[in-house]
């Protein structure tokens, strides 16, 4: 699974306010800014310097960012000026004398804010990917502000008013399907936020906001350092054996960067599993690469520890779903998800566990008969997994990733995998250009053009991985499609393949081909967004319907032509070999057992958490994890959860408490649109064009069951979705 977008709750609120409630940094920051220290930044503005860029819309190209002017001491007194002065605008929404209209008030707040929306979409952008200490120090005083000012708009009593004054009589105003559709989630924003509560609940959920705002910002910014924590110095690259020497190069350039040199360092990734476990030969070694990544955030060694920032997250969200009238947060969060209830999002999981579980015994006989055949005598434990998987891999299909690789060289699976596709597919095309600036040297971007030759949008891309950088893959905008503000969008994809040594070629993963499949999908939601109303565009919809286009987008990375196209060698520009290239694709679908179970115990230990109340939440992190695991029947022992409770960046400050089930229900879609749209010719712009309209333009302009319908012309089943598991 990906970590994709800022999106749903948090980016619908910050498209409805502006500003996302919970952040999902997406960044970097880039090296030629001067840092300036918190301390020196002002703490209020009543107005910005002449030389501020984001005083006025860039300049640039569809409005991209002015990154060359961007400085760090830009950020604070915009925020500051930028959320007085959007308040301003809804005070004067609010307090107007002429009766509430869809124009006076729908539409003056989907205009407002139009400063904050600038600095707010290129500053939680860039406080992922490439974070240093003034940026974190800003985003931490930032978060309890953002909070605020979500409640200030969406706690304000004359506001509410009109927006439910014109609910109220909503069929007598002949709306447009998405103007109706922009009322409905404005009003139900004010609801959700607490807007018929007492002024004593009302502070209270004001306190709480601030609390859990301050509170997933340090853990998001613990993440970071953990990262850092926790990678694994080798002193001799005897011990890396196993590993290729472009991979052992890599280690030792990364160790250079520390300062270690001569040393290697194995850098864990955001989930359980660390991608060199399939190659090390060295057990000792791969066992203490995997404790790296699956004791992390425990306080081990004296390390951080996340376990009282989990529980007290929990124990607020919790208090906050009371004072707002729900069971648990759980229900609060999927109450306005396609789901609707955690009880239909468990069902999902857990209707899968039994198969999945006798699959995994079946994975795991397979990987100890193949332990004895090595000579070996030990059990299978977690870190044996994938390296014994690997091996029955190469046994079963004669498929060798060291020999894959060579045949996926990053910039043949971009130009010619996914850019080739999406033409194929929509009609549009790619073309780098290198006059706008960007934030890291490691940036490209793309101008995007229309089958009509029309410019579509931009597209950055920033694949490598970096310290400073959170883990994970996703997408996010610095502009997102407007027919109201006359926006095209600016859209960006971020991934963390790990960076190849000085002069050598980037040589990719499959998953990670998979995953630059996956995020161009996110992009092109955004990309193809064409809606009036920022409320709903693009990806701003539910979180069970949001992973459906980008895993959508991730098949077409398997079909035989589109393979022919881009898995070449790097060196000889020979295509991959038939007889190769039929065993990767019929791998693909091995060691789904292991995948599926370590994915569905991760979202079932997310329900269960939030689906505690404030009286229920544990003392112990690590016991309850256990025993949820248990309860739920995934608690295999060498199949730990993808996300362990202190490094769930997904649901402690990604925006995906309760909702982890949602990449299961959006495969659920995907599996059925692929397959039905295969059987209706392919991959042809007929097909995409069809696709496009009624999925990917439509953003959350009206129910997303309806456009999958329109698409599909009938509600999915779960057919499609055992089959590209390889469960049935």
């Amino acid at each position: 699974m990906r970590l994709p977008l800022n999106l749903n709750d948090s980016q619908r609120l910050r498209k409805l306010v502006t500003l996302a409630v919970l952040g999902v940094t997406f960044a970097g920051f880039w090296s030629f800014l001067t840092p300036v220290a918190a301390a020196d930044v002002p703490e209020k503005a009543s107005a910005l310097a002449a030389d501020n860029p984001f005083a006025a819309p860039s300049p640039l190209l569809l409005h991209a960012p002015a990154f060359d002017k961007i400085r760090v001491d830009h950020f604070l007194p915009t925020f500051t000026f930028g959320m007085k002065q959007q308040l301003a605008e809804m005070n004067a929404i609010a307090n107007q004398t002429e009766a509430p209209t869809f124009e006076n008030t729908i539409e003056a707040m989907e205009r407002s804010g139009a400063l904050l929306t600038r600095v707010d979409n290129v500053f939680s952008n860039l406080t992922s990917a490439e974070k240093n200490e003034p940026l974190q120090k800003i985003e931490t005083e930032i978060a309890p502000l953002r909070a605020a000012h979500t409640d200030n708009i969406l706690l304000n009593r004359k506001l509410f008013q009109r927006v439910e004054t014109l609910w109220q009589k909503k069929e007598s105003l002949t709306l447009t399907g998405e103007q109706a559709e922009v009322l409905k989630q404005r009003y139900e924003s004010f609801l959700r936020a607490g807007a018929r509560l007492s002024d004593l609940d009302q502070g209270r959920i004001r306190s709480l906001n601030e609390q859990l705002a301050k509170l997933e910002t340090k853990f998001e910014e613990n993440l970071l350092a953990i990262a850092k924590e926790r990678a694994v110095v080798v002193d001799t690259a005897k011990e890396l054996d196993g590993l290729s020497a472009d991979e052992i190069a890599a280690a030792a350039a990364a160790a250079k960067a520390r300062g270690l040199d001569g040393k290697y360092l194995l850098q864990i990734s955001n989930t359980t599993r660390v991608p060199v476990l399939t190659s090390l030969n060295n057990r000792a070694l791969r066992q203490r690469v995997w404790e790296a990544s699956a004791y992390r955030g425990l306080g081990r060694d004296g390390g951080i520890d996340n376990r009282g920032l989990v529980l007290e997250i929990a124990q607020l969200r919790a208090e906050r779903a009371k004072v707002l009238g729900y069971e648990n947060h759980a229900a609060y969060k999927l109450q306005n998800q396609m789901a609707k209830t955690p009880a239909a999002a468990r069902k999902l999981l857990t209707d899968l566990v039994p198969g999945v579980i006798e699959r995994v015994k079946q994975e795991a006989r397979d990987l100890e008969a193949m332990i004895k055949e090595s000579g070996e005598t030990h059990e299978l434990a977690p870190w044996d997994w994938e390296y014994y998987s690997e091996k029955v891999r190469k046994a079963r299909f004669q498929v060798d990733e060291a020999a894959v690789r060579p045949y996926f060289e990053l910039d043949s699976v971009l130009k010619n995998g996914v850019f080739f596709t999406m033409n194929k597919l929509y009609g549009i095309s790619f073309r780098e250009r290198k006059d706008l600036p960007v934030y890291h040297a490691d940036v490209r971007v793309f101008d995007v053009f229309d089958r009509d030759g029309s410019q579509l949008g931009l597209f950055y891309a920033d694949y490598f991985k970096r310290d400073t950088k959170r883990g994970g893959a996703w997408m996010s905008s610095f502009v997102d499609q407007s027919k109201l503000l006359h926006d095209k969008p600016v859209i960006v994809n971020c991934l963390n393949i790990p960076r190849p040594a000085d002069g050598e070629r980037a040589l990719i993963s499959f998953d990670n081909v998979t995953t630059l499949f996956h995020e161009m999908g996110h992009a092109l939601h955004g990309m193809f967004s064409d809606v009036t109303y920022p409320t709903v565009a693009g990806t701003a919809t539910p979180r069970d319907f949001v992973e459906f286009p980008s895993t959508f987008e991730e098949d077409w990375a398997i079909q035989p032509e589109i393979l022919a196209n881009y898995a070449k060698h790097y060196k000889t520009g020979d295509q991959i070999p038939k007889a190769l290239l039929d065993k990767t694709v019929a791998a693909k679908k091995f060691n789904k057992g292991f995948e599926t179970l370590e994915y569905l115990s991760a979202a079932l230990l997310d329900l269960e958490w939030h689906s505690l109340t404030s009286e229920q939440i544990p003392a112990d992190v690590e016991k309850f994890e256990a025993e949820s695991l248990k309860k739920a029947g995934v608690d295999h022992p060498a199949v730990p959860p993808r996300y362990r409770t202190a490094y769930f960046a997904h649901i402690w400050s990604g925006g995906y408490s309760s909702s982890y089930y949602a990449y299961l229900a959006s495969e659920v879609l995907a599996a059925d649109a692929f397959a039905h749209m295969m059987s209706h010719g392919g991959c042809t712009q007929d097909n995409g064009n069809v696709f496009r309209k009624e999925i990917l333009s439509r953003g959350s302009s009206r129910d997303p069951m309806a456009s999958y319908k329109a698409f599909r012309g009938s509600e999915p089943t779960v057919d499609a979705l055992l089959i590209r598991r390889g469960l049935k």
